[in-house]
């Protein structure tokens, strides 16, 4: 069973997601909250696997409340709702850790297929905003590449093992931490370790922005 919380300053907007949620005998609702704040208060008395989070919401968005919660419960999945206009707020969530992005209008399928994926361990990110992304990384990269900018990214991965390249590249495949175990025949625990180091040494933040960087550096 999968439990998860709806954070949404619209009651109708969670009232839509639960109806969807419910259509799912595997997914359990274990709570909702109409803003960052009351979401972080509700995570005191109950922890769920995954969180469906608004990324504008009065008192505390989502980037600061993902920001919060990826912190103090790095475990917990964080899947943001998002329009497509919304640009900034999806590149502040990802350096803040989220692990999915979906827009609002998702079909049902397309929103439990999300949760579904978070909850394994493997990034989820909508076509629409994947292409943002990869279309604002394409144009800082342009903008840069007669500065050190590009040099100095391909120097950052010479600080990595030959070990850690290998589960930085299956991370940037979208391939969550039980596959890599299985791959590279690793326990769990090693593999979780393989990419905190990573992390620390590109000097990064998630792995989306892990999976971003490693397809820039084409290796």
């Amino acid at each position: 069973m999968i439990n998860v919380i709806l954070a949404d300053d619209q009651k109708i907007v969670r009232e839509g997601i639960k109806m969807i949620l419910s259509l799912d005998e595997g997914i359990n609702i274990l709570g909702e909250a109409e803003n960052g704040k009351q979401l972080l208060i509700l995570l005191e008395k109950a922890l769920p696997d995954v969180i469906l989070m608004d990324v504008r919401m009065p008192i505390m968005d989502g980037v600061v409340a993902t920001k919060i919660i990826k912190e103090k419960y790095a475990d917990v999945k964080v899947i943001i709702l998002t329009t497509f206009s919304e640009d900034e707020y999806i590149f502040k969530a990802i350096k803040n850790g989220a692990d999915g992005y979906i827009l609002k209008d998702a079909g049902s399928d397309y929103i439990i297929k999300a949760i579904k994926t978070a909850y394994d361990g493997t990034m989820f990110l909508d076509p629409g905003v994947a292409l943002k992304i990869v279309t604002a990384f394409n144009s800082l990269t342009s903008e840069n590449h007669s500065s050190n900018k590009v040099y100095n990214q391909k120097y950052k991965l010479d600080a990595l093992t030959p070990r850690e390249i290998d589960v930085a590249k299956l991370i940037a495949q979208g391939k969550n931490n039980k596959y890599i175990c299985e791959i590279l025949f690793l326990r769990l625990g090693t593999v979780k370790n393989y990419v905190t180091k990573i992390l620390e040494k590109l000097e990064l933040n998630s792995r989306t922005e892990l999976a971003v960087f490693i397809s820039k550096c084409q290796i």
